[in-house]
Protein backbone atom coordinates (compact mmCIF):
# COMPACT_ATOMS: atom_id res chain seq x y z
CA UNK A 1 0.00 0.00 0.00
CA UNK A 2 1.55 3.59 -0.96
CA UNK A 3 0.38 6.83 1.19
CA UNK A 4 1.18 9.12 -1.44
CA UNK A 5 0.34 13.02 -0.29
CA UNK A 6 -0.77 12.08 3.15
CA UNK A 7 1.33 12.79 6.46
CA UNK A 8 0.93 9.84 8.44
CA UNK A 9 0.20 11.09 12.35
CA UNK A 10 1.64 9.53 15.21
CA UNK A 11 -2.31 8.29 15.29
CA UNK A 12 -2.42 6.33 12.62
CA UNK A 13 1.23 5.28 12.55
CA UNK A 14 0.26 3.41 15.94
CA UNK A 15 -2.61 1.70 13.72
CA UNK A 16 -0.78 0.66 11.12
CA UNK A 17 1.97 -0.97 13.31
CA UNK A 18 -0.70 -3.28 15.21
CA UNK A 19 -0.13 -6.10 13.12
CA UNK A 20 3.58 -6.05 13.76
CA UNK A 21 2.19 -6.47 18.20
CA UNK A 22 -0.21 -8.82 17.19
CA UNK A 23 1.54 -11.32 14.81
CA UNK A 24 2.67 -14.80 16.29
CA UNK A 25 6.33 -14.24 15.76
CA UNK A 26 7.05 -10.86 17.24
CA UNK A 27 10.56 -10.49 16.49
CA UNK A 28 11.51 -7.00 14.45
CA UNK A 29 14.41 -5.21 13.17
CA UNK A 30 14.36 -1.58 13.55
CA UNK A 31 16.78 -0.22 10.75
CA UNK A 32 17.29 3.67 11.73
CA UNK A 33 18.77 6.39 10.01
CA UNK A 34 19.38 9.40 11.36
CA UNK A 35 17.89 11.35 8.38
CA UNK A 36 16.64 10.08 5.31
CA UNK A 37 13.17 11.19 2.65
CA UNK A 38 11.42 9.30 -0.22
CA UNK A 39 12.86 11.51 -2.10
CA UNK A 40 16.23 10.47 -1.70
CA UNK A 41 15.65 7.05 -3.39
CA UNK A 42 14.13 8.95 -6.33
CA UNK A 43 16.79 11.29 -6.57
CA UNK A 44 19.29 8.89 -6.59
CA UNK A 45 17.81 6.51 -8.96
CA UNK A 46 18.51 8.72 -11.67
CA UNK A 47 22.46 8.00 -11.13
CA UNK A 48 21.89 4.17 -10.69
CA UNK A 49 19.64 3.72 -13.36
CA UNK A 50 16.11 1.82 -14.39
CA UNK A 51 16.98 -0.08 -10.56
CA UNK A 52 15.95 1.73 -7.63
CA UNK A 53 18.02 1.55 -4.34
CA UNK A 54 16.87 -1.12 -1.83
CA UNK A 55 14.72 -2.80 -4.24
CA UNK A 56 16.40 -6.37 -2.70
CA UNK A 57 15.39 -9.83 -2.72
CA UNK A 58 13.90 -9.83 0.95
CA UNK A 59 11.46 -6.84 -0.05
CA UNK A 60 10.14 -8.39 -3.15
CA UNK A 61 9.46 -11.68 -1.48
CA UNK A 62 8.23 -10.20 1.35
CA UNK A 63 4.29 -11.59 1.74
CA UNK A 64 3.41 -7.65 2.49
CA UNK A 65 4.69 -4.65 3.08
CA UNK A 66 4.26 -0.79 3.49
CA UNK A 67 5.63 2.23 2.37
CA UNK A 68 5.30 5.72 4.31
CA UNK A 69 6.26 8.03 2.02
CA UNK A 70 5.92 11.09 5.09
CA UNK A 71 5.39 10.23 8.44
CA UNK A 72 4.95 13.15 11.07
CA UNK A 73 8.35 13.78 12.84
CA UNK A 74 7.16 13.83 16.37
CA UNK A 75 6.24 9.90 15.65
CA UNK A 76 9.22 8.76 13.74
CA UNK A 77 11.62 10.68 16.62
CA UNK A 78 9.68 8.67 19.59
CA UNK A 79 9.99 5.81 17.56
CA UNK A 80 11.90 3.23 19.73
CA UNK A 81 10.50 4.35 22.61
CA UNK A 82 6.62 4.02 21.53
CA UNK A 83 7.85 0.05 20.08
CA UNK A 84 9.49 -0.63 23.72
CA UNK A 85 6.12 0.74 25.55
CA UNK A 86 4.05 -1.32 23.25
CA UNK A 87 5.65 -4.91 24.01
CA UNK A 88 7.48 -6.41 26.14
CA UNK A 89 11.13 -6.90 24.07
CA UNK A 90 13.87 -7.73 24.49
CA UNK A 91 16.39 -5.08 23.27
CA UNK A 92 19.69 -5.47 21.27
CA UNK A 93 21.29 -3.22 19.66
CA UNK A 94 23.18 -4.20 16.80
CA UNK A 95 26.55 -1.92 16.78
CA UNK A 96 28.89 -5.00 14.46
CA UNK A 97 26.47 -5.82 12.16
CA UNK A 98 26.60 -9.36 12.21
CA UNK A 99 23.21 -10.86 13.59
CA UNK A 100 24.45 -14.00 13.91
CA UNK A 101 26.00 -13.63 16.96
CA UNK A 102 23.29 -12.72 18.33
CA UNK A 103 21.61 -14.55 20.48
CA UNK A 104 17.12 -14.71 19.68
CA UNK A 105 15.29 -16.29 21.55
CA UNK A 106 12.07 -17.25 19.80
CA UNK A 107 10.33 -17.59 22.89
CA UNK A 108 9.88 -13.98 23.56
CA UNK A 109 9.74 -10.81 21.77
CA UNK A 110 13.01 -9.54 20.56
CA UNK A 111 13.99 -6.25 18.98
CA UNK A 112 16.97 -5.55 17.16
CA UNK A 113 18.07 -1.72 16.59
CA UNK A 114 20.44 -1.47 14.05
CA UNK A 115 22.17 2.30 13.83
CA UNK A 116 22.79 2.98 10.13
CA UNK A 117 25.88 4.81 8.90
CA UNK A 118 24.84 8.40 8.93
CA UNK A 119 24.35 10.50 5.53
CA UNK A 120 25.66 13.52 5.99
CA UNK A 121 24.04 16.47 3.85
CA UNK A 122 27.34 17.89 2.44
CA UNK A 123 28.42 14.68 0.47
CA UNK A 124 28.39 14.22 -3.37
CA UNK A 125 25.79 12.31 -5.00
CA UNK A 126 28.15 9.78 -6.23
CA UNK A 127 29.46 9.25 -2.47
CA UNK A 128 25.31 9.37 -0.98
CA UNK A 129 24.82 6.58 -3.52
CA UNK A 130 27.87 4.34 -2.76
CA UNK A 131 26.78 4.44 1.07
CA UNK A 132 22.77 3.59 -0.07
CA UNK A 133 24.22 0.81 -2.03
CA UNK A 134 26.53 -0.76 0.84
CA UNK A 135 23.54 -0.01 3.42
CA UNK A 136 21.71 -2.12 1.00
CA UNK A 137 23.88 -4.75 1.44
CA UNK A 138 24.42 -4.83 4.98
CA UNK A 139 20.38 -5.07 5.13
CA UNK A 140 20.27 -7.67 2.92
CA UNK A 141 22.96 -9.83 4.77
CA UNK A 142 21.59 -9.21 8.15
CA UNK A 143 18.14 -10.44 6.70
CA UNK A 144 19.13 -13.38 5.29
CA UNK A 145 21.22 -14.66 8.36
CA UNK A 146 17.81 -15.08 10.15
CA UNK A 147 16.16 -16.46 7.08
CA UNK A 148 18.85 -19.36 7.43
CA UNK A 149 18.09 -19.80 10.90
CA UNK A 150 14.23 -20.15 10.29
CA UNK A 151 13.49 -16.91 12.00
CA UNK A 152 10.69 -15.47 10.98
CA UNK A 153 10.38 -11.61 11.92
CA UNK A 154 10.21 -7.81 10.46
CA UNK A 155 11.84 -5.29 9.47
CA UNK A 156 11.00 -1.66 10.21
CA UNK A 157 13.16 0.98 8.13
CA UNK A 158 13.31 4.49 9.18
CA UNK A 159 14.78 7.69 10.09
CA UNK A 160 15.08 10.18 12.88
CA UNK A 161 13.77 13.33 10.98
CA UNK A 162 13.46 13.85 6.70
CA UNK A 163 16.72 15.29 4.70
CA UNK A 164 14.17 16.99 2.39
CA UNK A 165 12.84 20.37 4.53
CA UNK A 166 10.24 22.63 2.80
CA UNK A 167 9.27 25.83 5.27
CA UNK A 168 7.11 28.64 4.49
CA UNK A 169 8.73 31.32 2.77
CA UNK A 170 6.78 33.98 5.10
CA UNK A 171 8.92 32.53 8.35
CA UNK A 172 12.33 31.59 6.64
CA UNK A 173 13.35 35.65 7.01
CA UNK A 174 11.88 35.45 10.93
CA UNK A 175 13.94 31.84 11.28
CA UNK A 176 17.24 33.23 10.25
CA UNK A 177 18.88 34.30 13.72
CA UNK A 178 16.15 33.29 16.31
CA UNK A 179 16.98 30.55 18.22
CA UNK A 180 15.78 27.69 20.90
CA UNK A 181 15.72 30.51 23.63
CA UNK A 182 13.04 32.88 21.66
CA UNK A 183 11.23 30.27 19.41
CA UNK A 184 9.42 26.99 19.98
CA UNK A 185 11.39 24.46 19.76
CA UNK A 186 11.64 23.53 15.83
CA UNK A 187 9.31 19.83 15.70
CA UNK A 188 12.14 18.44 13.38
CA UNK A 189 14.94 18.64 16.02
CA UNK A 190 15.19 16.68 19.22
CA UNK A 191 15.73 17.69 22.61
CA UNK A 192 19.09 19.05 23.93
CA UNK A 193 20.91 16.85 26.16
CA UNK A 194 20.89 17.92 29.73
CA UNK A 195 22.83 16.98 33.18
CA UNK A 196 20.86 17.08 36.13
CA UNK A 197 22.04 18.07 40.29
CA UNK A 198 19.08 17.12 42.35
CA UNK A 199 16.09 18.36 40.79
CA UNK A 200 17.80 21.19 38.72
CA UNK A 201 19.37 21.52 34.99
CA UNK A 202 22.69 22.61 35.31
CA UNK A 203 24.23 21.58 31.77
CA UNK A 204 22.36 21.94 27.95
CA UNK A 205 23.99 20.67 25.34
CA UNK A 206 22.71 20.07 21.44
CA UNK A 207 23.92 19.80 18.22
CA UNK A 208 22.41 18.63 14.89
CA UNK A 209 25.34 16.64 13.73
CA UNK A 210 28.18 15.42 16.48
CA UNK A 211 30.78 13.33 14.55
CA UNK A 212 34.31 13.06 14.63
CA UNK A 213 36.99 11.32 12.52
CA UNK A 214 39.71 9.34 13.83
CA UNK A 215 43.27 9.15 11.85
CA UNK A 216 42.02 10.69 8.61
CA UNK A 217 39.09 7.67 7.92
CA UNK A 218 37.20 6.23 10.39
CA UNK A 219 34.07 8.79 10.63
CA UNK A 220 32.44 8.50 14.20
CA UNK A 221 28.73 9.87 14.58
CA UNK A 222 27.57 10.91 18.03
CA UNK A 223 24.48 12.26 16.90
CA UNK A 224 22.24 9.66 17.44
CA UNK A 225 23.88 8.16 20.44
CA UNK A 226 24.05 11.38 22.28
CA UNK A 227 20.46 12.58 21.67
CA UNK A 228 18.18 10.46 19.77
CA UNK A 229 18.58 6.91 21.77
CA UNK A 230 20.64 8.77 24.33
CA UNK A 231 23.33 5.31 24.86
CA UNK A 232 25.63 7.98 26.11
CA UNK A 233 27.16 8.00 29.68
CA UNK A 234 27.06 11.20 30.98
CA UNK A 235 27.43 10.27 34.66
CA UNK A 236 30.99 11.68 35.15
CA UNK A 237 29.78 15.00 34.18
CA UNK A 238 30.41 17.60 37.23
CA UNK A 239 28.74 21.24 38.39
CA UNK A 240 29.53 24.40 39.68
CA UNK A 241 29.77 27.86 40.01
CA UNK A 242 32.70 28.12 38.85
CA UNK A 243 33.83 25.28 37.10
CA UNK A 244 31.57 22.64 34.79
CA UNK A 245 32.61 20.06 33.14
CA UNK A 246 30.34 17.81 30.27
CA UNK A 247 31.35 14.35 30.43
CA UNK A 248 30.10 12.01 27.22
CA UNK A 249 31.13 8.37 27.43
CA UNK A 250 30.25 6.07 24.64
CA UNK A 251 30.73 2.37 24.78
CA UNK A 252 32.03 1.08 21.84
CA UNK A 253 31.30 3.27 18.77
CA UNK A 254 32.49 1.94 15.84
CA UNK A 255 34.50 -1.11 15.90
CA UNK A 256 38.38 -0.72 16.49
CA UNK A 257 37.25 1.52 19.56
CA UNK A 258 35.98 0.20 22.95
CA UNK A 259 35.49 3.24 24.41
CA UNK A 260 35.36 6.74 23.66
CA UNK A 261 35.20 10.08 26.59
CA UNK A 262 34.71 13.56 25.35
CA UNK A 263 34.82 16.14 27.97
CA UNK A 264 34.10 19.83 27.36
CA UNK A 265 35.28 22.36 30.17
CA UNK A 266 33.71 25.51 30.99
CA UNK A 267 34.41 28.30 33.24
CA UNK A 268 32.61 30.98 35.05
CA UNK A 269 34.99 33.96 35.43
CA UNK A 270 34.08 37.87 36.26
CA UNK A 271 35.99 40.24 33.84
CA UNK A 272 36.46 43.52 35.49
CA UNK A 273 36.50 45.10 31.62
CA UNK A 274 32.48 44.62 30.89
CA UNK A 275 32.15 44.53 34.70
CA UNK A 276 30.34 40.84 34.39
CA UNK A 277 30.93 36.85 34.34
CA UNK A 278 31.59 35.43 31.65
CA UNK A 279 30.83 32.04 30.84
CA UNK A 280 33.93 30.21 28.28
CA UNK A 281 34.52 27.24 26.59
CA UNK A 282 38.37 26.35 27.88
CA UNK A 283 38.91 22.94 26.13
CA UNK A 284 38.08 20.10 24.80
CA UNK A 285 39.11 16.36 25.88
CA UNK A 286 38.74 13.15 23.81
CA UNK A 287 39.61 9.76 25.89
CA UNK A 288 39.81 6.97 23.47
CA UNK A 289 40.25 3.58 25.26
CA UNK A 290 41.16 5.21 28.71
CA UNK A 291 44.54 5.56 27.49
CA UNK A 292 45.07 8.00 24.12
CA UNK A 293 44.57 11.57 25.41
CA UNK A 294 43.58 14.02 23.19
CA UNK A 295 43.27 17.75 24.19
CA UNK A 296 41.93 20.95 22.40
CA UNK A 297 42.06 24.48 23.00
CA UNK A 298 39.25 26.54 22.12
CA UNK A 299 38.56 30.14 20.67
CA UNK A 300 35.73 32.60 20.40
CA UNK A 301 33.35 30.02 22.73
CA UNK A 302 32.33 32.22 25.55
CA UNK A 303 28.93 34.16 26.49
CA UNK A 304 28.07 36.47 29.28
CA UNK A 305 27.02 34.05 32.13
CA UNK A 306 23.17 34.91 31.74
CA UNK A 307 23.52 33.15 28.26
CA UNK A 308 23.44 30.12 26.13
CA UNK A 309 26.73 30.03 23.41
CA UNK A 310 25.45 29.24 19.79
CA UNK A 311 27.46 29.09 16.86
CA UNK A 312 26.25 27.22 13.22
CA UNK A 313 29.89 25.62 12.90
CA UNK A 314 31.88 24.15 15.36
CA UNK A 315 35.04 21.99 14.77
CA UNK A 316 39.04 21.67 14.05
CA UNK A 317 38.72 23.30 10.69
CA UNK A 318 40.33 26.02 9.79
CA UNK A 319 36.98 27.52 8.19
CA UNK A 320 34.73 27.14 11.01
CA UNK A 321 33.64 30.02 12.96
CA UNK A 322 34.84 28.73 16.23
CA UNK A 323 37.82 26.04 16.25
CA UNK A 324 39.05 23.32 18.07
CA UNK A 325 42.95 23.54 18.31
CA UNK A 326 45.03 21.01 18.83
CA UNK A 327 47.40 21.62 21.79
CA UNK A 328 49.00 18.09 21.73
CA UNK A 329 50.25 15.49 19.32
CA UNK A 330 47.30 13.12 20.01
CA UNK A 331 45.10 15.96 19.32
CA UNK A 332 46.24 16.12 15.49
CA UNK A 333 44.77 12.59 14.84
CA UNK A 334 41.67 13.71 15.21
CA UNK A 335 38.55 16.08 13.28
CA UNK A 336 35.90 17.14 15.47
CA UNK A 337 32.89 18.47 13.00
CA UNK A 338 29.62 20.22 15.26
CA UNK A 339 27.06 21.94 13.83
CA UNK A 340 24.46 24.17 15.22
CA UNK A 341 26.00 24.08 18.62
CA UNK A 342 24.04 25.28 21.85
CA UNK A 343 25.63 24.91 25.13
CA UNK A 344 24.94 26.63 28.68
CA UNK A 345 26.56 25.61 31.44
CA UNK A 346 25.54 28.11 34.33
CA UNK A 347 22.37 30.24 35.01
CA UNK A 348 19.89 27.65 33.42
CA UNK A 349 16.56 28.62 34.16
CA UNK A 350 13.45 27.24 33.74
CA UNK A 351 15.06 23.84 32.44
CA UNK A 352 15.80 25.17 28.85
CA UNK A 353 17.95 27.36 27.09
CA UNK A 354 18.70 31.13 28.01
CA UNK A 355 19.06 33.96 24.85
CA UNK A 356 22.03 33.01 22.73
CA UNK A 357 25.05 34.96 22.04
CA UNK A 358 25.91 33.71 18.85
CA UNK A 359 29.50 33.46 17.51
CA UNK A 360 28.81 35.04 14.21
CA UNK A 361 29.76 38.86 14.32
CA UNK A 362 27.54 41.41 13.44
CA UNK A 363 29.55 42.02 10.13
CA UNK A 364 28.98 39.26 8.34
CA UNK A 365 30.54 38.57 5.12
CA UNK A 366 26.86 39.60 3.06
CA UNK A 367 27.25 42.60 5.08
CA UNK A 368 30.65 43.52 3.67
CA UNK A 369 29.97 42.74 0.71
CA UNK A 370 27.02 45.10 0.53
CA UNK A 371 29.46 48.14 2.24
CA UNK A 372 32.19 47.49 -0.32
CA UNK A 373 29.68 47.25 -3.23
CA UNK A 374 28.05 50.32 -2.43
CA UNK A 375 31.53 52.41 -1.71
CA UNK A 376 32.67 50.76 -5.04
CA UNK A 377 29.14 53.02 -6.85
CA UNK A 378 29.60 55.84 -4.85
CA UNK A 379 32.91 56.20 -5.75
CA UNK A 380 32.00 55.77 -9.87
CA UNK A 381 28.80 58.03 -9.11
CA UNK A 382 31.31 61.03 -7.36
CA UNK A 383 34.01 60.77 -9.77
CA UNK A 384 31.31 60.63 -13.04
CA UNK A 385 29.54 64.10 -11.27
CA UNK A 386 33.50 65.45 -10.99
CA UNK A 387 33.89 65.06 -14.57
CA UNK A 388 30.75 66.52 -15.73
CA UNK A 389 31.65 69.37 -13.59
CA UNK A 390 34.81 70.24 -15.77
CA UNK A 391 32.99 70.64 -18.59
CA UNK A 392 32.94 74.44 -20.04
CA UNK A 393 31.22 76.20 -23.01
CA UNK A 394 32.97 77.94 -25.71
CA UNK A 395 33.28 81.00 -25.40
CA UNK A 396 34.27 81.90 -29.42
CA UNK A 397 32.68 80.66 -32.01
CA UNK A 398 33.04 80.51 -36.49
CA UNK A 399 31.85 82.97 -38.24
CA UNK A 400 31.25 80.73 -41.78
CA UNK A 401 31.48 84.34 -43.73
CA UNK A 402 35.00 85.24 -42.45
CA UNK A 403 38.37 83.76 -41.71
CA UNK A 404 38.60 80.09 -39.75
CA UNK A 405 38.67 80.59 -36.11
CA UNK A 406 41.91 79.92 -34.25
CA UNK A 407 42.30 79.01 -30.61
CA UNK A 408 46.04 78.82 -29.21
CA UNK A 409 46.79 76.04 -27.02
CA UNK A 410 47.67 78.01 -23.79
CA UNK A 411 43.46 78.58 -23.54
Amino acid sequence: ALHEGHVVSAQELTVLLQPVFTQNSRNLILFLHDMLSIGDFTYLSEFYGNKNPFQNEILQSSPSSLVLPAVDCEATKYLLSFLLESGYWKLTNVTNLDVSQVEVNTSEPNLLVVQLQPLLSQLTVFVKLYMFLFIEKIIGRLTMDLQERGIHFSVIYAAVRPSRISRRTDVVGELRRQLMATEEEDSLSYPPLNVTTGNDICILFYASNFSLKANSSVLIDLTNATFVMQNVDISSSECSDINTTLSLKYTKPVNGISSLEIRFLMTNKFYGGSARNWSTLDSVEIVQDGEKFAKFNVSVISAPAEYSFHCQLVGTSNLYPARLIPSNNEAKNWDVFISKLQIQGFNIENNQFSYASDCTGFFTPGIWMGLVTSIILLWILAYGIHMIMQLTTNSRFDDPKGAALSVPQTE
